[in-house]
């Protein structure tokens, strides 16, 4: 069911308004669809291009279509969404039943029933480049007002995208530091039991660790945590053996 058109300055404020501690990037990037498609003029179907490594990929769409029109792109490494992405441009395709710069991209957007494009460059940050492909179903659907429109929406999208994104990495990174910790700790935690047993040093402690991850073929904090888990446990049997032997 088709939602309710949006007045564009209203998307721009939606778009300022994105909490990204509530939602995962690619929630982002459907919201930016979305309201790209609520508030521009002509935009059936609407989709984003993201090229890192220069490997583009499409991570929202308000449709099937919609990516299937940007991946035979990237089948043949040719098209509007690409030129815009990487050059950072704005690129327009008036009539795909006259298009002459990507004929065979044209064919397939013609037999789909689009009858012009317009893609604006997304500069979302360093080595991360991205376009904002709005297709309709009409011919000539995106006069100048209506591109100009378009490259407002983009540039406060791109805000949006870049912050998005860098969350995301940051989120990320601490995580990973967290579990690093934890993983640290355990294995620390494992070198002390089997010092404690062994009466040996924390670096034949150690030695002793990872060739039990060798040969058992399990990462080093997986020995590790069983390891903590299995005296743990012991300890705990014992204590309740006392208790009980008391009463």
């Amino acid at each position: 069911m088709a939602q309710e058109p949006m007045a564009p300055l209203r998307a721009f404020a939606e778009l300022g308004r994105i909490k990204f501690s509530e939602t995962t990037l690619v929630g982002v990037f459907e919201r930016v669809t979305e309201l790209a498609q609520r508030s521009l003029p002509g935009a059936d179907e609407v989709s984003i291009t993201l090229v890192r490594q220069r490997r583009p990929g499409t991570p929202a769409a308000t449709s099937e279509l919609a990516r299937r029109l940007d991946e035979a792109q990237y089948e043949r490494l040719s098209g509007p969404c690409l030129q815009a992405a990487t050059e950072e441009d704005t690129v327009t395709v008036v009539d795909t039943g006259a298009e002459t710069r990507w004929p065979e991209w044209a064919v397939v957007a013609s037999s789909a029933g689009i009858g012009s494009s317009l893609s604006v460059g997304l500069p979302i940050r360093e080595a991360v480049q991205g376009a904002l492909n709005v297709y309709s179903r009409s011919s000539g659907a995106f006069p100048d007002h209506v591109i100009s429109l378009a490259q407002a929406f983009a540039g406060y999208a791109a805000v949006a995208l870049a912050n998005a994104d860098l969350y995301d990495t940051t989120a990320t990174l601490a995580d990973q530091l967290r579990q690093a910790m934890e993983h640290r700790a355990v294995i620390e935690q494992a070198k002390g039991i089997i010092m404690s047993e062994r009466r040996c040093s924390p670096e034949e402690a150690f030695a002793l660790l990872t060739k039990a991850s060798q040969d058992s073929n399990r990462k080093l904090r997986e020995v590790a945590s069983a390891l903590v888990s299995r005296t743990a446990g012991s300890h705990s049997g014992r204590s309740g053996g006392s208790a009980r032997g008391g009463r």
